[in-house]
């Protein structure tokens, strides 16, 4: 990808520039020779197919003349652990991540009349279901939905792997909005401790990996509601566990994520429950590894179980039981920036126009609302990627006075400040932003499936035809399809693919929808009010104010100052800054 060029070698540290120097570019298997001191020992050849070859230009034989070299593979560990964004006891953790420990655990798991058995849970984010489904649908005619992806995940993981519960994490997403609007209306009526405005989203673990370690003095900025996979975490350790009659870490969570960051997120000691000794989430897979691990069990995702078209229920049928696929309109990634507007919109007493404006590409958007004499009441932004992400870093900071940037990069923003109170300008900055690492938001993780293609569409980068065996590059076959190697990660059109899946089983209906429409829409406005009175629920069974909520309590309901401590420990974390480990003056390029 191309970076930005406002980048200077005092930015070093920033894990968004080129990797310093790649560990496993090609694997050297044979010893060098001894010879000149002075001389290269090898040399490296580059074929027309793209092949790495080793040459010994020294004591050269028919022998060694010319080496195939094995294409090395890099694993995560060495990706985040290259001068990059986290620390080494960090990549330590994300060993503990994997579907082999989820296997390990379930194997090893006691029969459920053993008093030492552990519940096990699986929740899955709704971009992961897309992404199979979209995987699914470009390998047959008929379309899968959503809801009939996760019955058939529902089925994998209770009948072979031997999960107890099944859950997607749309509830916990409902949960986390409510709390993210309420901390914003602290943040904007000035509540001590309540944090600086713009508030910036936090349920992307790779933003906050890129403040806490390179912009330190941003985190007063960003929100501290938790992400969804963490709230999940809380209902299901915490609200799930004492209603089957288990402690925390009696119960054994995993989830299923878009994102190889999520691992780092569950490894944080903030959600880690040091009476009972377990974290809330105790392994992170990704899309990837759970196609993975269906393929090693045999399971076939394309083929039907019974139930998968039954519409989701709207109703409860347990204790346990939680509203599925819940709508969120907005964004494909959590849509807190929609989710927050319309909060706003709601609660203004006078009528309010939203409108929006894209700035440069799709991935950033400006959106404000203003009121009927057309005077903006609220300004914010939806940001993707990091090459925009930089951008409204710096924006952010120079409105708020905070010099975000180091060295001649910084020194220009602070200058452009300086001039701008000497004008006696004032330029409206946002109240909120949007935050995603990835471009295309969440449906675009690094640990969502690659598109499949044919065997005659397997070419390069530049379009032109390879064979990737020759070239060393292993494929997986199934059938005719094959697993693309040009395929990469960020490919636009097959973002575009799973972001269509995600939105195609969530009700859109025309201005004059059918009779089966309306029943939809119906049935999702009761799942609707059902998540919220649940909300409530869980808000007051786990937090236990002194008095019992009210028949239309909401979830921003104000409770007793004891009520108030838990529900911040529960919904809500911190971030701080990390030192770095990286010397850039010892940097080689």
């Amino acid at each position: 990808m191309a970076f930005s060029g406002a980048l200077t070698l005092t930015d070093l540290n920033d894990f968004i520039t080129p990797s310093q120097a790649c560990i496993k570019p090609v694997e050297q298997s044979n010893p060098a020779p001894v010879h000149d001191p002075g001389a290269a020992s090898t040399q490296i050849q580059v074929d027309s197919s793209g092949s790495y070859y080793e040459v010994s230009p020294i004591g050269r034989t028919e022998a060694n003349a010319k080496k195939k070299l094995q294409t090395a593979e890099i694993s995560l560990n060495d990706c985040l652990a290259c001068s990059g964004c986290i620390t080494s006891a960090e990549s330590v953790l994300i060993t503990l991540q994997s579907h082999t420990e989820v296997l390990n655990f379930l194997s090893s798991n006691p029969a459920p009349s053993s008093p030492t058995h552990k519940i096990p849970v699986l929740s899955i984010a709704p971009q992961s279901l897309a992404s199979l489904a979209a995987s699914l649908s470009s390998s047959s005619a008929r379309p899968v939905s959503l809801t009939q992806v996760l019955r058939r995940v529902r089925a994998f993981a209770t009948r072979v792997l031997g999960f107890e519960h099944v859950f997607d994490t749309t509830f916990a997403r409902h949960v986390a909005l409510r709390e993210h609007a309420r901390e914003f209306a602290e943040r904007r009526a000035g509540k001590d401790g309540a944090g600086k405005l713009p508030m910036l989203a936090s349920a992307c673990p790779g933003w906050v990996c890129y403040a806490e370690k390179t912009h330190a003095e941003m985190l007063p900025f960003i929100s501290a509601a938790k992400s969804p996979q963490q709230v999940m975490g809380t209902l299901v350790k915490e609200w799930m566990g004492a209603k089957w009659g288990k402690a925390p870490d009696q119960v054994y969570h995993v989830t299923v994520m878009p994102c190889y960051d999520k691992k780092l997120e569950a490894s944080r000691q903030d959600f880690y429950n040091d009476v009972y000794a377990t974290r809330d989430v105790d392994c992170v897979i990704t899309t990837g590894e759970l196609d993975l691990l269906m393929r090693e069990k045999d399971w076939d995702l394309s083929e039907p179980v019974a139930g998968e078209l039954d519409p989701p229920a709207s109703s409860p049928s347990d204790v346990t039981a939680l509203p599925e696929l819940l709508v969120h309109p907005g964004s494909s990634s959590g849509s807190y920036l929609h989710s927050l507007i319309a909060s706003f919109i709601a609660s203004s007493p006078v009528p309010l126009i939203h409108t929006v404006r894209t700035v440069r590409n799709a991935d950033y958007e400006e959106h404000t609302v203003v009121d009927e004499a057309g005077t903006p009441v609220f300004r914010g932004a939806r940001c993707y990627g990091f090459r925009n992400l930089q951008n409204v870093v710096r924006k952010v900071g120079r409105d708020a006075g905070v010099q975000v940037g180091r060295g001649a990069a910084g020194r220009v923003a602070a200058l452009r400040r300086a001039r701008k109170a000497d004008a006696g300008g004032e330029e409206r900055g946002y109240n909120y932003v949007e935050v995603m690492a990835c471009p295309g938001g969440c449906v675009n993780g690094g640990g969502q499936l690659r598109p499949t293609a044919g065997a005659e569409k397997s070419v390069d980068a530049e379009g032109f035809a390879r064979d990737w065996a020759e070239s060393g590059v292993r494929v997986e076959e199934d059938g005719l399809q094959i697993q693309a190697p040009s395929a990469k990660w960020g490919d636009k059109e097959w973002t575009k693919k799973v972001e269509e899946t995600y939105w195609r089983a969530l009700p859109t209906p025309p201005p004059t929808p059918t009779p089966e429409e309306r029943e939809i829409e119906r049935a999702e406005e009761e799942k609707r009010r059902w998540a919220d009175r649940l909300a409530v629920e869980v808000l007051y069974e786990m937090c236990r104010p002194g008095e019992s909520p009210p028949h239309d309590g909401t979830w921003d309901v104000q409770m007793d100052e004891r009520a108030e401590t838990t529900r911040r420990k529960l919904f809500r974390t911190q971030y701080r800054a990390v030192e770095s480990e990286v010397v850039g003056l010892a940097v080689k390029w």
